[in-house]
């Protein structure tokens, strides 16, 4: 099942943002991926899908809006590096 979702937004947003009303329309569903993707909501390949892109293409993007491509907590980076190396 799917679903939409609807913003309500006037041209004051897309002016203070300097966006098209299409550069805006692309923008918004990636920024929303984006912060789900970093708050551990979402996975890369959900977010990516929830944005329309290739997973590829959402990882390579988030360097553009400050968000890590990785988002592993320190402790579980530090459990990642400990099984590589027991390998």
């Amino acid at each position: 099942m799917t679903h939409s979702l609807s913003i309500t937004y006037d041209d004051s947003v897309l002016l203070g943002l300097s966006l098209t009303r299409e550069e805006f329309e692309r923008e918004a569903p990636f920024l929303l991926a984006a912060k789900l993707y970093e708050l551990g909501r979402l996975s890369s390949g959900k977010a990516s899908e929830l944005c329309g892109r290739s997973r590829v293409d959402f990882l390579l993007s988030l360097q553009r809006i400050g968000i890590s491509m990785s988002n592993l907590r320190p402790e579980d980076a530090d459990d990642e590096v400990a099984f590589a190396r027991s390998r």
